[in-house]
Parts: C-alpha cells; structure tokens; sequence
C-alpha cells in the first residue's frame, strides 16, 4: 500500500511494461542474441512532436522502477526523489523511460533466463557485455516507442557512462547528456574493490561455477558479502561516522555471554548485504562489475577522451559530489576539461555532500537545482508541453 501521506508530487501506482525484441543484437564480444526481453517503466506522457523523451539509465544494481509505487508496496523507486510531477526530472513536462538492461535479473534478458541452445539458465555462460550493449538494446526500446531523439539522457554512476556512449554511438540522437557521479573508466582501486567483490561470491560453496540456479542452490553469503564491500564504498567516512560512529547494537556489556555484541555499523551493513542477496543475482552482479572494468570511453581512439568527444553533437550537464571517493570529482574534471578541449557545450557543477557516491540518489537542495534548473531549460527549448495533442 501507499504510504499514509504520500507526496503530492508522487507519480503514484505505476505498472512495469514488457517487451520482447525479435531483431537480433550483436553484441560487443561476437555473441549474438537473436531476441531478448527488456522491462521497462514510463512516466508522463509523450508529446505529437516525440520529442520530450528522457531515457534513464540505471547503474549498477538499479533496475526499471525508478519512481512511483507498485500497487501493495509502500516502497518507492529508487529516484523517487528526483522523477515526478514538478521534480526535477518533472514528468508534467517529459516523458520518462527507465528500462532494466540486458545481463541484469529483474526480468530483462540475463543470466537467470533461459538460454535457448541448452534449455537451461544461462547463468555463468551469459556473454559478456560492454556499456554500448545496453546502448543498443536501449535504442531498440527507443525504435519501439517511435522516438526518433531523447531531449536528454540522464544517469548517475554506470548510468552516466551509459549517457557518454550514447553521445559517441548515436550523436544525432539525444539533444542532452547529463552526467552524474560518473568516470570516462574506473580507477584501478575500483577495479581491485569489483574484483574482492566478485571473489567473495565466487568462493561461497553453493556458487557451484556459476550453475547455482541448475542445483536449486544461491550463493547468498558471497553475494551478500559482495554487496557490503560495495556499500562501504558508496558511503562517506563522515556519513558513516555521523550515522553509527563507535555506538554498540547492544549497550549492556553483561549480556556480552548470551547476545554477541556488534557495532551498529556491523548491523547495518549485514542487513544490507542480506537484504541485497534476496533480491538480486549473483551472475548478474558478476557480468556488470566486469562490464564497469572494462569501460573504457576513448580506447578505440587511442586513450584520447578530447578525440573520443569530437563526433559528440549533445550538450553536456556533468555532476559531481564532494565527497564521492568512488567516482571522485576529478573524474568529474577530467571529463568536464575533454568536453571542452573538443569544443563541446558543457556545464559542470559540483555539489557539497557528505553522503558519499550514493548522494546521487539522495536529497540535496543545490543537486535538485542543478538538475532541474537545467532540464527546464531543455523543456523551454522543446516548446510543446507533454501530452499536447494526444
């Protein structure tokens, strides 16, 4: 159910929507899917012009529900904060598409669907896939609802190396990429944390190679394991000593004998690892952190991002956050200084924030004025109000 007071600008109940795509996609590493499955969500509504759209790419355990609610759920989407009736991804003026990408395990084509040679789950067969995958299929989508230009895409983390590659694979086809909390490719400190990450799931007994789903097993505590490497670096020293500091689950140290004591932090991190490995797939968690090692924007030109940027035609928004250490603002520079160095429109900003590489997804007051300030200007430059004509 919907939460007792629910915010006026809430786009509401929405429904997920599947499709399936007979034309095949080749994907970057030879393999091909002669079809494959996408679910996807939309939010407002498109104009006669289809020219209000904004594709949303998620990062990388994100998924489709990226607002609202689903009927029976008083949990929102994951940028409920930022997508809705006069938010600034205001759906009163965009139509807004949020699509789970292939390799992912909410109900698009991935290591837990079927492969068709074998009959069985793909699992740790599924191939692998580079960011310009999920581009491609994204612009199937983008075919399918007869869009022939987004008036920007927008993602944080992944989602804005997804942004990058759209404005390098299909220039002529989004007017805008906003950039958040991204990197033109990860640090080797990055690569090293996906990689303890990954062998933490590995080594769990019932990952069984990867055909778990075969043997009715699930490497849950790797998986879990995985996942709180992970956060611990989405948060900020300062977040996490303002949250738990030094503070004790249990603060009676005569009950040491019959209840473990942990530190609130230890309690925290173990209910997101558990909650995290109910829900999410541990072939799935492999394939996209070794898709974010291997992103890399400008290496077919020589490690030159300045060339890379050269057959962009968009306008560029890029966004960083203090104390993001993850993808740190000189990320952020770096790819803010190749823009400009390749003669492109782009505007940087950079948010105070304690709260880490996860602030992108959280309430800031100049975040939420940056972004929406920018992409009300988008809309005024579109002219026709959502939904006109329709």
């Amino acid at each position: 159910m919907l939460p007792d007071h629910p915010s006026d600008t809430s786009i509401g109940i929405v429904t997920p929507q599947s499709l399936h795509i007979e034309q095949p996609l080749k994907l970057a590493c030879g393999v091909v899917l002669e079809t494959h499955d996408l679910v996807y969500e939309t939010y407002g509504e498109l104009n006669s012009a289809k020219s209000n759209g904004i594709l949303l790419c998620h990062a990388l355990s994100g998924d489709h529900h990226a607002a609202g609610f689903y009927q029976g759920d008083s949990r929102p989407g994951w940028w409920e904060h930022y997508v809705g009736p006069g938010k600034p991804i205001d759906t009163d003026k965009f139509f807004v598409v949020s699509v789970n990408n292939i390799g992912s395990c909410f109900g698009s084509t991935g290591p837990t669907s079927i492969n068709p040679d074998t009959g069985k789950p793909w699992g740790s067969d599924f191939p692998s896939l580079r960011a310009r995958d999920w581009v491609e299929s994204q612009k199937l989508l983008m075919e399918h609802l007869g869009i022939e230009c987004w008036a920007a895409v927008v993602g944080g983390s992944l989602g804005g190396m997804q942004a990058m590659r759209w404005s390098l694979e299909h220039p002529d086809k989004l007017l805008n990429a906003v950039v958040i909390a991204s990197s033109m490719k990860l640090t080797a400190q990055n690569i090293a944390f996906n990689e303890i990450a990954r062998r933490a799931i590995k080594s769990d007994p019932d990952f069984c190679d990867g055909r778990y789903l075969e043997h009715n097993k699930a490497p849950l505590k790797g998986l879990a394991l995985a996942r709180m490497i992970g956060h611990v670096t989405y948060l900020s020293d300062e977040l996490m000593g303002q949250k738990f500091g030094r503070q004790l689950r249990i603060g009676d140290l005569i009950d040491r004998n019959t209840d473990p004591i942990e530190f609130q932090v230890e309690s925290y991190l173990n209910y997101q690892g558990d909650k995290f490995s109910d829900s999410f797939d541990a072939n799935s968690y492999i394939l996209i952190t070794k898709m974010l090692d291997y992103f890399d924007l400008s290496r077919e030109y020589n490690s030159d991002p300045v060339a890379a940027f050269a057959h962009a035609k968009c306008n560029f928004l890029v966004l960083s956050f203090s104390s993001d250490w993850r993808f740190a603002p000189e990320r952020s520079r770096e790819i803010t200084d190749a823009l400009m160095s390749a003669g492109k429109s782009v505007s940087y900003v950079e948010i105070e924030s304690d709260k880490g590489h996860d602030a992108f997804l959280l309430p800031n007051e100049r975040y939420e004025k940056a972004l929406g300030g920018y992409l009300s200007r988008v809309a005024n430059r579109l002219g026709a109000p959502a939904g006109d004509g329709q």
